[in-house]
């Protein structure tokens, strides 16, 4: 569960209520598709055939340029959530990361489903390394543009509880 139950408005766009403007929206979709990109190589070593995960990454940017519509990168990222079924482990974190940075087409805060996929995805291709959430964590947010960096931030604050606590580590 990474949606909360009470919806924060600064992650709703306008066109739905809510203050997030469509250029902000479509950053939070390029730094999502970056978190899960960090971590595709641990699908693609278990299924190396299988395109779905790497096919949502490249729809969640295609969605923030504007050559994609919302529908259809929604449904890559279901396709990508398909691909982490039989899979368990970094491989099965990874391809829900892609999923999760597909879907924030459809509802913003699916970025953060992005970001902690990934960081889970670290953590668990590297089990002896007590810092890999803390490095993967880091690591995400030097990638974040300045426009949506406070934003992201307070969120993860706000949603670190119901995204397994990965955002908090320090």
């Amino acid at each position: 569960m990474i949606l909360p139950e009470v919806r924060d408005q600064s992650m709703v766009t306008i066109r739905r209520g809510g203050t997030l403007r469509d250029d902000d929206h479509r950053l939070l979709a390029l730094w999502a598709a970056d978190c899960a990109e960090h971590v595709l190589h641990l699908f693609e070593v278990q299924a190396p055939e299988d395109m779905r995960v790497r096919d949502a990454v490249t729809a969640a940017r295609a969605w923030a340029e504007g050559t994609m519509p919302m529908m259809q990168a929604r449904a890559a990222g279901g396709h990508a959530m398909g691909a982490a079924r039989p899979l368990r482990g970094a491989a099965r974190f990874a391809a829900h990361a892609a999923g999760q940075a597909a879907c924030v087409a459809h509802v913003a805060e699916h970025d953060l489903g992005a970001a902690a996929y990934a960081i889970k995805a670290a953590r668990s291709a590297h089990p002896e390394d007590a810092a890999a959430t803390r490095t993967e964590r880091d690591w995400q947010r030097s990638q974040l543009p300045d426009q949506v960096r406070q934003l992201v931030l307070l969120d993860q604050r706000r949603r670190d509880s119901i995204c397994w606590f990965v955002f908090g580590t320090d």
